[in-house]
């Protein structure tokens, strides 16, 4: 074949290609950031609850609904938990509220000031948060048992590890890896949340309580997403960024859509926990 005529030939095929190829990765970004849109949307309902009922309460001065939500709330004669639970939950606020801040590209890329301090800040407070609920977790206990106990303190472990290995990354000025370790931490840090996410889409599917006792909080669905509230959704981020790395255009695509069902499954999730949960308590 004339050597004019394979290239007539190969120039449309490559340039369909690397359309098709750069098509796919603009679908995986455009999921991956609806995702996180939904998410951060879910989370600031969530950190609105906390500081609506639990900050409206302090200020009201009635800490006795604290007791009425949490399995121990406020209890005479332990100001070392009381003093936990508080730290606890008012640093939530600032980790739910400001922390997917840091994953912004504008805000990361224009205002670096406020990246830079904003993530010390949400270090400072993972850290304090996770060591105060290992502290509540095994001096108080929580609802589920001992199988909830393990599960919670490993999501508390991998905080810890995570946030070392974001702030050392960023100190050697290693931003990729650092970015990778800051998004990582991000997943278990929103453990919670995820659980209470999951719990009620797994609600709203069954039309009820399948799988657990509601009055122990005990059974094999909770066993289950006691652990998967953070690793479940930490897998599904490891799979995204391999395939946005190394993935092929139709790995891509296919991401993509998983990313899509995931993301309204996520919301259907959230406005059962807000409906159900959040909003009637404030």
């Amino acid at each position: 074949m004339d050597t004019n005529v394979k290239t007539s030939i190969t120039k449309p095929v490559l340039a369909n290609g690397l359309k098709f190829s750069a098509a796919a990765g603009k679908a995986l970004n455009l999921a991956g950031s609806f995702w996180f849109l939904v998410a951060i949307a879910g989370q600031w309902i969530f950190t609105y609850y906390v500081m609506a009922l639990y900050g409206g309460s302090t200020i009201q001065g009635n800490l006795e609904v604290w007791g009425d939500v949490l399995p121990h709330g406020i209890m005479e004669g332990d100001p070392m938990g009381n003093a936990a639970l508080a730290g606890h939950l008012f640093l939530a606020i600032l980790i739910m509220g400001l922390g997917p801040l840091q994953f912004i590209p504008y805000i990361r890329n224009h205002a670096r000031k406020f990246h830079r301090l904003n993530g010390r800040m949400y270090l400072l407070a993972v850290v304090v948060t996770s060591i105060a609920g290992l502290y509540m977790i095994w001096t108080r206990g929580t609802v589920g048992g001992l199988i909830m106990h393990v599960g919670i303190s490993l999501d508390a472990v991998l905080i810890l590890l995570f946030a070392y290995l974001a702030w050392r990354y960023a100190v050697a000025r290693q931003i990729k890896i650092h970015r990778r370790w800051a998004l990582r931490l991000f997943i278990v840090v929103s453990g919670v949340w995820f659980f209470r996410v999951g719990l009620m889409l797994w609600i709203l599917l069954n039309k009820g309580p399948v799988g657990f006792d509601p009055e122990t909080f005990q059974g094999p669905f909770l066993s289950f997403w006691t652990f998967g509230q953070y690793l479940v959704p930490l897998a599904i981020l490891e799979l995204y960024l391999f395939t946005r790395d190394k993935g092929s255009a139709v790995g891509r695509f296919a991401m993509a859509g998983a990313l899509l069902v995931l993301t309204f499954a996520m919301g259907i999730g959230i406005f059962g926990a807000t409906m159900g949960l959040w909003l009637p308590r404030i």
